[in-house]
């Protein structure tokens, strides 16, 4: 299926059934979908992300629609121009013209605007602070009496934003799943492959081989499908852990494995076992946390202290992250 075909489909989606959300005020799409040409094939590792404003916000998650899997989420609101972008993520869905749905008329022109105002220095900078800031913020609230999968998902989404501030100075796509692979075809591109290494050695699997990552994956493939087994209907990332699911969160990283992207698998590998496991736990069940214990000891995380000696050090590497993310602001030609 090309791009083009499932950007219609989402359409068709919103038309039939968002619209008819509670406090509908319309639908824009987010992620690679979004950010790919048109005319390219979707690959089947991927969904199409649909943001949809609706209060109350109701998370829908992924599931297939007409031969194209969505995933839908939701936002009770947007704000104006200054504030969508500042917003590194909202910044990104809105300044190409994505809207799927327009009740109002404030959408199409909040994403002109928007569009305008992108490539701005003064919004890239903002951007950029915006990512070091949640970096900041989730590194230093990690909890050591958190269940293990909270205190994962805590201290690896706070440290993978790293890989986000370069996307976002460059004008790229702080894509979710791929972000490290992504961050690693800007920094070669701009002859900076040694920050890219020191992405990953702050994550901890800059020395990982590819047999540890496909064990790791191995592992992963057997909690997952036990995971989508498991009754937890409030689980908030449930549709993330489904048979639909499985081409995204266990065949990408294969692929990326397979393109020789081993390292740059981990981030995601890492979070999908840590949401299994959340969802059997919620489920009121147990077992295959030796696999998580064994990948989170690879990555020198598996202690609560480890953990937090890990995020001190990216909290120390933020300000040398800042003047790459500036030294891309300055160099355009390349991005």
């Amino acid at each position: 299926m090309r791009v083009e075909e499932a950007r219609r489909l989402a359409r068709r989606w919103v038309r039939e059934e968002g619209a008819a959300l509670p406090g509908f005020g319309g639908a824009f799409l987010t992620g690679s979908a979004l950010w790919a040409d048109p005319s390219d094939e979707l690959p089947a590792t991927s969904d199409v992300d649909v943001m949809v404003i609706a209060d109350p916000p109701v998370r829908i998650g992924k599931f297939r629609y007409e031969g194209v899997l969505l995933e839908v989420s939701a936002i009770p609101a947007i704000g104006g121009p200054r504030e969508v972008l500042g917003d590194y993520h909202l910044a990104g869905s809105l300044h190409l013209p994505g809207v799927l749905a327009d009740p109002t008329g404030r959408l199409e022109r909040l994403q002109r605007l928007v569009a305008r105002g992108f490539a701005e220095r003064r919004w890239i900078l903002a951007r950029c602070e915006d990512a070091l800031g949640r970096i900041r913020d989730r590194l230093g609230a990690l909890d050591a009496a958190a269940p293990l999968p909270a205190q994962v998902m805590a201290w690896l989404f706070g440290t993978g934003v790293t890989a986000h501030v370069p996307l976002v100075a460059a004008l790229r796509n702080p894509t979710v799943r791929k972000r490290y692979a992504a961050v690693r075809d800007l920094l070669a591109a701009h002859g900076r492959l040694d920050r890219h290494e020191e992405l990953l050695d702050l994550l901890g699997c800059g020395e990982m081989s590819p047999g540890r990552v496909s064990r790791h994956l191995t592992a992963l493939e057997a909690v997952f499908d036990a995971a989508t087994e498991a009754d937890a209907p409030g689980y908030p990332y449930a549709s993330d852990l489904t048979p639909a699911a499985r081409p995204v969160a266990v065949d990408g990283g294969r692929e990326l494995v397979a393109r020789g992207l081993h390292r740059e698998a981990v981030f995601w590998l890492a979070a999908t076992y840590a949401r299994c496991l959340a969802k059997r736990a919620m489920a009121g069940l147990g077992g295959y946390e030796d696999g998580l214990l064994e990948l989170l000891d690879d990555l020198g995380a598996g202690t609560p202290g480890e953990r937090r000696r890990r995020a001190d050090r990216v909290l120390a590497a933020l300000p040398a992250l800042r003047r790459t993310a500036v030294s891309l602001i300055r160099d355009p030609a390349r991005s």
